[in-house]
């Protein structure tokens, strides 16, 4: 898988936990795992533990994006695109592998395939408010 596949792949069990608690996040992930083909064995567990580790800390960036996000509070946000922020912020803040750049260009792609036509110049600003308080 392409690096760019394994993100859909994340940006798709994230999505999950938008409609369930705990428990049942972490069995629809193993099972959403398990019909995916072809994956190699590092591809399943870089893809399970970002996963992870992003849906762990959905407070903290919620509280983040909902810092920048001008008259939006993530409750009132589509889930396709909080998802997407979330992971974006995620890889911003703490996938060294991921440039700033990258991650925010990844994240308008996705916005493109998943939502709205409107969805990318939604995602788009809020990350770069995002970015420029992680210049600073």
């Amino acid at each position: 898988m392409t690096r760019r596949e394994i993100r859909e792949h994340i940006f798709k069990e994230l999505f999950l936990a938008a409609f369930y608690d705990a428990d049942e996040y972490a069995e629809q992930c193993a099972r959403y795992r398990e019909d995916l083909e072809g994956a190699k064995d590092e591809e399943m567990t870089e893809l399970a533990e970002k996963a992870a580790a992003v849906a762990a800390q959905i407070p903290r960036l919620d509280a983040a994006i909902d810092a920048v996000a001008e008259g939006w509070k993530t409750s009132r946000m589509g889930k396709v695109e909080l998802t997407i922020l979330r992971l974006a912020l995620y890889e911003m803040e703490q996938d060294e592998n991921v440039p700033l750049r990258v991650a925010i260009n990844e994240a308008v792609e996705l916005a493109k395939i998943y939502r709205c036509e409107d969805s990318p110049s939604f995602v788009h600003p809020i990350l770069r408010k995002l970015a420029r308080g992680m210049d600073e």
